[in-house]
């Protein structure tokens, strides 16, 4: 973590410079407004490399959420096939342009930023006497002047940037602060981080819209309510400038998202939703998106010829017995027709009832013509 830690300082020391020479050490309601504004450029420059990453998780979740009738297709065809839906899966989203994992990337960036500024923002402290020039500072060898006792006299309404809500008042006193001043800007500012924080999530969940999959809205209603209330326990071990980020950070993540959500709106969520005016963007959009959906459903469904069926193997056909007898009687001279006597087709045991009654009238007739002409 020393890249970060590092990295993140530079970044920090660099904001303070600049807004040093514009204040010049001139504070108002107690507030060291150089540091406040140094922590504020922190975010904005992590908000300007985030941005690019932020946009494509949009594009992501949109895309998505516009496959999900055809991954639910392939779900089906190969519910008992689970390597070939992951490869026709992964076709689908190349094909699309998706990526299920770009939603995660802008949090696992975020995340060493916010570890590592915690760790630089809250080593700072009146009996701190060692390693005060790390990460690039300017330690006590520097004078009044440097880096490390600027930070660690510096307050916001009168906390110092280093405090806790749980900061013994001994160490406050020795930087002329009292334990109610910081109890107050810390309960504040941890209140404030938390709504933020709750309001952040429920934008953007109101915005995509609550998840079909019941394991899904769970995971939706944990972040949902579940991290402001573990912070409300977490808040008070915050130095105040960990605090200050993480509010600015929301309130910037708010904007943003505000932003994204109208330049790339998620699709309707239910049939009752007015439909776009014809002849308008919108409208000729949902026409396209209608058309590339139906052209999906059609490259996914089985090509002719693809899984051909088996068919029964085909008995030889036997040759026909006529069931005529000739000039009166059987070809084996019988006076009974082949077919008949042999049991063959003809012999009556697929014919109905109706049938085999003829018949046998037919033959009997044929019978006494021919003793007639023998007589």
């Amino acid at each position: 973590m020393e890249w970060a830690y590092n990295g993140v300082s530079w970044v920090l020391l660099r904001w303070h410079d600049l807004w040093s020479n514009v204040f010049d050490g001139n504070q108002f309601l107690q507030t060291d407004w150089a540091w406040v504004l140094a922590i504020v450029g922190v975010v904005l420059t992590l908000r300007i490399i985030l941005f690019p990453l932020f946009v494509k998780q949009i594009q992501s979740q949109r895309a998505m959420q516009k496959l999900a009738p055809e991954i639910k297709v392939l779900q089906e065809r190969y519910k008992g096939d689970r390597e070939t839906l992951q490869k026709e899966m992964m076709e689908l989203y190349r094909k699309e342009k998706a990526n299920p994992l770009m939603g995660c990337l802008p949090i696992l960036i975020q995340m060493p930023v916010f570890l590592a500024l915690f760790h630089v923002l809250r080593r700072p402290d009146p009996e701190q006497t060692k390693f005060t020039d790390s990460y690039g500072w300017t330690g006590i060898d520097a004078g009044n002047t440097g880096d490390w006792l600027s930070y660690v006299h510096a307050k916001l309404m009168g906390a110092p940037f280093w405090s806790t809500f749980l900061t013994p008042a001994d160490q406050l006193e020795s930087v002329g602060s009292s334990s109610v001043n910081v109890k107050l800007v810390a309960g504040v500012l941890g209140a404030a981080m938390i709504l933020t924080t709750f309001l952040t999530t429920r934008q953007m969940i109101l915005k995509t819209g609550w998840n079909e999959d019941p394991n899904q809205r769970m995971i939706q209603k944990v972040m949902l309510y579940g991290i402001p209330v573990i912070m409300i326990f977490s808040a008070g071990a915050f130095p105040i400038g960990v605090v200050i980020y993480w509010t600015v950070n929301n309130l910037f993540s708010l904007g943003q998202q505000q932003y994204v959500l109208h330049k790339y709106p998620p699709p309707a969520q239910s049939a009752s939703a007015k439909p776009p005016k014809p002849g308008s963007k919108a409208h000729e959009k949902m026409l396209e998106e209608q058309r590339e959906a139906e052209q999906r459903r059609k490259d996914l469904a089985p090509k002719p010829g693809k899984k051909p069926v088996s068919k029964p193997k085909s008995q030889p056909l036997k040759p026909k017995e006529p069931t005529e007898p000739v000039n009166g009687t059987g070809l084996n001279g019988s006076e009974e027709p082949t077919s008949t006597a042999k049991g063959g087709p003809g012999s009556g045991k697929n014919l109905s009832r109706a049938e085999r009654i003829a018949r046998a009238k037919k033959v009997s007739g044929a019978q006494q013509a021919s003793k007639k002409k023998k007589g």
